[in-house]
């Protein structure tokens, strides 16, 4: 089912997208690069587990993906700001961010 959804695609897209940059930001700060990794899986997990679920339960787990989503975002804006990598890098993947929030937005609008 969440296979089928241009949201959960694009954020598998997202995860190997993000995975080019990590290697910059481990190099000098493991902790973020964890926290980045786990960000951007719990995007495609969340929709794919709430994409199976009804009603309320449905909503939270697309908020989680949002705020997960929004996470990815912040770890890339931190990681720039303290010039772990360049900054070009980020910038190319936050229309892919922002597509993805406002998709799981209006996904999520529609069931709660």
């Amino acid at each position: 089912m969440s296979r089928q959804l241009d949201v959960y695609r694009l954020a598998l897209e997202l995860a190997r997208r993000v995975r080019q940059v990590l290697p910059a930001i481990q190099r000098f700060d493991r902790d973020l690069a964890s926290q980045l990794r786990k960000a951007t899986t719990s995007v495609p997990l969340n929709i794919a587990e709430g994409m199976r679920r009804t009603g309320r339960d449905r909503g939270h787990l697309l908020g989680v993906a949002l705020g997960s989503a929004a996470e990815v975002q912040a770890v890339l804006d931190v990681s720039i700001a303290m010039g772990l990598f360049d900054p070009g890098s980020g910038a190319e993947l936050e229309p892919t961010i922002d597509r993805i929030c406002a998709m799981l937005y209006r996904l999520r609008g529609n069931v709660v």
